[in-house]
Order: structure tokens, then C-alpha cells, then sequence
């Protein structure tokens, strides 16, 4: 099984005038984002996050930031079977907490077995100690299991870093601390559990904050990083444009019996549909890529083949 994760940045849908367009991959938090020209380049973005999955042909492909069920349909019959893909016949996309909708997301190819969303479930729900607000959602988007075949996938998309770093620690600190919580009463111990934290844990991996990581709770003796099977250099899945830093905000962590029984699968980090402004080492890009736009995402993909799975 080839699985693949993808942060495809504020993927919506919009209907203006009976007319369908899709957002490109875009914040509008700088003037290369916004404005007439802005909007000419979306669906040359959308164009590029296609061929990114195109070539990465991943049986089961978990994305983050997706407005909603009907943007991920558009996008995989417009987008995707335009270029040829393989069509996914389970999709995927549930409603989550981001109040601007980016939800989680799932294309497979393989049935899914099981589908359990915890965008209710509460600090209180899973006994967590030290929330503001027991009684609030705990996940600010969601933590989606999907269980194809052996595998559990845990699809998580945490608070982001900005504007603040150290102000929003603690909720992703209480967020990694929930998904493990999840796991381990999912698993009750099970030695055999085969499960994968993948996507975006917004870590901020920044060297001069004082606090151990966010998701410390989810590393160490919980789980396996499977990005730590790539040399150091290698692992970055995003650039800061501003401070001009490499950092890896997706993760694949794996149950130990699904790192033991896989010693050999390892990431393959996929920038070819990242802006031309991203470092030396990102490596070719998809024709089309600009400077800053076109692009198919500010994240990288990651992709890992797990044979016989």
C-alpha cells in the first residue's frame, strides 16, 4: 500500500454566478496572494497540486486544509481524473472545527473499513487535565481515523504556530495529547497495532523557543518517526519564507509493530510543486512552478510504500 499525506493549503470551492471555480493555493496574507492576478493563477495551482498526485500515485492519500466534501469531488473530477489519475472511489471530507473549513480529508482506492471523526470529542471525554475549557472541542480541526485493511490512519491537522509560537503550545500540547489518549484506548495495549499519525502537527521546529516540542507526548517510546529513516538534511516539508528557515511540520509516526514489520519502508519527501523561492536542495520542480505562484502548495507531499500491506 502506498499512502501519501498532503497539506494542499485552503483548498475551497466557490459558485459565483453559476459559475464553479476553486481556490488556488494561496493565504492572502501577502500581495502576491491577492488581487485580479492572484486569482488567475488558482486553477494553475490546482493544476500543479494535481500533478504532484498524479506522479506520486499513492493507493490511499490523506490531504489537509479541504473546504468540504464537494471541493474534494470537484477537485478529483476536474483535476485529478483530467490528468489521467486513477479515480479514488472513497472520498472522504467531514466537517471539522476550523472556522474557516479546512477540514481533513481521504481519497482511497482501497475500501475503508472504519471511519470515526472525534471533532466533538472534549479534554473532559478523554480525562485531559489542564485545559481552559474542558468542555470545548478539544481538536481545532480534527483527529479522523480511517482503518483500511490492518492499518489505522490517524489524520491530524494541529493549531498552527502564528502568530505566536509559545502562546499556542499549549493547545497543540493538549492536542498531541488527546490523539494519544484516542490510540491507547483504541489499542489497549495491543503489541500487533498497526497505526500512523500523518499530517500537518504544525511543530514549529524552531530553536529558539525554550519548550520542548508540542508533541512530545506522541514521540519518544509511543511511536516510531519514520521521517527519521531520511538523513537530517532531507526531512523538511515546508519553508518559512520570512525567516528563510527549512522546517517539518508533517510527520508520519508509526505504532511500533507497523515500524517493525515495515524495517525497510521509508518517506519519500515530494517538493516538486513548491515554489521556486524554496531553498537549494528542494530539488526539480513541475513545469509551471513560479517563483512564488503558480505552485501546487507551501507544504511539501510525503509519500511511503508499505509492501504487502
Amino acid at each position: 500500500m502506498r499512502i501519501a499525506s498532503f497539506n494542499v493549503q485552503n483548498m475551497r470551492l466557490r459558485r459565483d454566478a453559476g459559475q464553479s471555480r476553486i481556490d488556488g493555493a494561496r493565504d492572502l496574507d501577502m500581495p502576491e496572494d491577492t488581487g485580479p492576478d492572484a486569482a488567475r493563477l488558482d486553477p494553475l495551482d490546482r493544476w500543479l497540486t494535481a500533478a504532484v498526485l498524479r506522479d506520486i500515485d499513492a493507493d490511499v492519500v490523506a490531504l489537509q486544509e479541504v473546504f468540504d466534501r464537494d471541493t474534494l469531488d470537484h477537485f478529483h473530477e476536474h483535476y485529478l481524473l483530467g490528468l489521467g489519475v486513477s479515480p479514488y472511489p472513497t472520498r472522504i471530507c467531514v466537517p471539522g472545527n476550523d472556522g474557516r473549513g479546512l477540514d481533513l480529508a481521504l481519497l482511497s482506492r482501497r475500501p475503508v473499513d472504519d471511519l470515526r471523526s472525534h471533532a466533538d470529542t472534549t479534554p473532559r471525554d478523554l480525562g485531559l487535565e489542564g485545559a481552559a475549557e474542558p468542555d470545548l472541542p478539544l481538536f481545532r480541526r480534527d483527529c479522523l481515523m480511517a482503518t483500511i485493511g490492518r492499518l489505522t490512519l490517524v489524520i491530524c491537522h494541529f493549531k498552527a504556530p502564528y502568530p505566536d509560537a509559545e502562546a499556542t503550545w499549549p493547545i497543540r500540547r493538549l492536542e498531541a495529547a488527546g490523539v494519544r489518549r484516542l490510540i491507547e484506548r483504541r489499542f489497549a495495549g495491543r503489541r500487533d497495532a498497526c497505526w500512523l499519525i500523518l499530517g500537518d502537527l504544525n511543530e514549529p521546529g524552531d530553536p529558539m523557543l525554550k519548550a520542548e516540542p508540542a508533541i512530545t507526548p506522541l514521540l519518544g517510546a509511543f511511536s516510531v518517526d519514520l521521517m527519521q529513516r531520511l538523513p537530517e538534511a532531507e526531512r523538511w516539508t515546508f519553508f518559512e519564507r520570512d525567516s528563510a528557515r527549512r522546517t517539518q511540520p508533517d510527520v508520519l509516526l508509526a505504532s511500533l509493530a507497523l515500524a517493525r514489520d515495515w524495517p525497510n519502508a521509508c518517506p519519500q519527501i515530494v517538493r516538486e510543486g513548491m515554489a521556486r523561492e524554496a531553498p537549494a536542495g528542494a530539488g526539480p520542480r513541475l513545469r509551471g512552478v513560479g517563483q512564488h505562484r503558480p505552485h501546487a502548495s507551501d507544504h511539501a507531499a510525503i509519500a511511503i510504500d508499505f509492501d504487502g500491506l
